[in-house]
């Protein structure tokens, strides 16, 4: 995984996480990695593992049983509720940097609705 400079790593994996679950790689109830192997897999400090794994717990993702580990929520909907947090924060971010461009509301659609439909822009 490549990080951001401008975003914390501990969110960045925190989100890469919530992605796993998404995309049905890790289900509820699974047993995540302990610090030490999720440190590795992500080439960070067992420190920020800690970090990740609070800021997820905080999130009602995972909870963790002390002496075992940590686990993600036992939720059926957890996948489909992450997944349409993700949507709407995805959705709004887009919105809100095609407004700062001054793309209209008919615009921003023809983008969305036709893409290979446009035309672009000659240098």
């Amino acid at each position: 995984m490549e990080f951001q400079a401008n975003y914390p790593i501990y969110l960045q994996i925190a989100e890469d996480i919530k992605r796993r679950i998404v995309i049905g790689e890790l289900q509820p109830g699974d047993k995540l990695p302990s610090n030490v192997e999720l440190s590795l897999e992500y080439h960070v400090n067992p420190n920020t593992v800690q970090r990740i794994y609070r800021q997820l717990e905080s999130e009602n993702i995972t909870f963790t049983r002390r002496g075992i580990g940590t686990f993600l929520r036992e939720d059926a909907r957890l996948q489909e509720t992450l997944r349409q947090e993700i949507g709407r924060k995805i959705s709004a971010d887009y919105l809100s940097q095609m407004k700062q461009y001054g793309f209209s509301q008919a615009e921003v659609i023809q983008f969305l609705d036709q893409p290979e439909d446009l035309t672009p822009v000659a240098e």
